[in-house]
C-alpha cells in the first residue's frame, strides 16, 4: 500500500504562539516528571480555544448554536480545494473558481500573515457572499490562513454571522505557504470539549 504524502498546515503550539490581544497564552508545563512519579512525565496545558489553527463552532458567536461536541465530524474529513487569492485585499465569491468535483471544503490561501510568532496588524477582508457561494456550491468547510474571517476589531462579526445562516463551518490559522493551489483531503478534526465554543486541531492535508 502506497504511504499517503501528508503535508501539516498546522501552527505549531508554544510560548511564541501569539494569542488575540488579551486573550490567554499558550503554556505547557509538565505538572509531575518522571523523578517525582517515579514513572511517568504528565504535562498540562493552559491556552485559549481560539489559538494557532483551530476551528469555531457556532456556539463562538451564537448563544444557540451548536458546540464542539455536536460539530459534524464529516466537514472535518473532507475533500479540500487551496485556492490562491494572494493579493486580494477583499475576498468575494468572483474570487474563487467554480469547485472541482466531490470538493466540500475551500482553503484560501492569502499568504499575508507573515511572522506567526506575532499577530498581524491587518488581513484580508473576506466578503459575506462566500457564504452564501459555498451553500449555493456545496461547500460546507471554509479554511482562512489568518486568525479570523473577521476583523480584529469587528463586533459584528458579519462573515461570522453570514456562515452562520448559510449553516457553513470555519477553519482559521491554517498555514498554506508552501501549499500548491489543487484538491487534497483533508483532516481538522476538533477535541471532544463537551460546551465548547471552539477547539484548536491538527490540520492536515494528503494525496
Amino acid at each position: 500500500m502506497k504511504a499517503k504524502e501528508i503535508f501539516d498546515i498546522s501552527m505549531e503550539l508554544n510560548t511564541d504562539t501569539p494569542e488575540w490581544p488579551g486573550d490567554r497564552p499558550f503554556e505547557y508545563a509538565l505538572s509531575v516528571t518522571k523523578e517525582q512519579s517515579g514513572s511517568v512525565n504528565v504535562g498540562e496545558i493552559k491556552t485559549s480555544t481560539h489559538l494557532g489553527t483551530h476551528i469555531d463552532a457556532p456556539f463562538h458567536y451564537d448563544d444557540n448554536g451548536l458546540t464542539i461536541e455536536e460539530m459534524p465530524l464529516e466537514v472535518y474529513l473532507s475533500t479540500a480545494q487551496v485556492v490562491d487569492v494572494q493579493g486580494v485585499k477583499k475576498i468575494d465569491s468572483k474570487d474563487l473558481p467554480e469547485p472541482e468535483e466531490g470538493v466540500t471544503a475551500v482553503l484560501l490561501k492569502s499568504c499575508s500573515w507573515k511572522d506567526r510568532t506575532k499577530f498581524p496588524d491587518s488581513w484580508p477582508v473576506f466578503g459575506e457572499s462566500i457564504a452564501e457561494w459555498m451553500k449555493e456550491k456545496g461547500i460546507r468547510l471554509l479554511g482562512v490562513d489568518v486568525p479570523s474571517v473577521d476583523q480584529e476589531t469587528s463586533k459584528e462579526l458579519p462573515m461570522h454571522q453570514a456562515m452562520n445562516v448559510n449553516g457553513r463551518y470555519i477553519l482559521e490559522g491554517i498555514v498554506l505557504d508552501d501549499i500548491d493551489a489543487g484538491v487534497y483531503q483533508l483532516a481538522a478534526l476538533p477535541l471532544k470539549i463537551k460546551g465548547a465554543e471552539g477547539s484548536p486541531v491538527r490540520a492536515v492535508l494528503y494525496k
